[in-house]
């Protein structure tokens, strides 16, 4: 019982440690500076911006300002990066 309990405790704890940061306030302007530079889309840009600010993590907010910037997701963030413009633009473009 001992040694379940043991491994059961450290499967939680390995499983929390993945905890990402949240983006930063300085990626967020960034990023709203970038998109309205692309769309001239004040609205949506400031939507877009907050809606990234609880989808995607502070390493991933730099993939997608990346993106934006005419960059290429990597191989392995291709399908969350799809996701993510699907997912904001649920909630920023409804009826997209």
């Amino acid at each position: 019982m001992r040694k379940y309990l043991l491994g059961l405790s450290l499967v939680a704890s390995s499983t929390l440690a993945v905890i990402a940061a949240p983006p930063t306030a300085a990626q967020k302007d960034e990023f709203y500076a970038v998109c309205v530079g692309i769309s001239q889309n004040a609205e949506l840009c400031r939507c877009k911006a907050d809606a990234a600010m609880t989808l995607i993590d502070e390493r991933f907010m730099g993939v997608v300002i990346a993106s934006m910037k005419g960059g290429s997701p990597a191989a392995a963030d291709y399908d969350a990066y799809n996701t993510y413009v699907a997912r904001s633009n649920q909630v920023c473009k409804p009826n997209y």
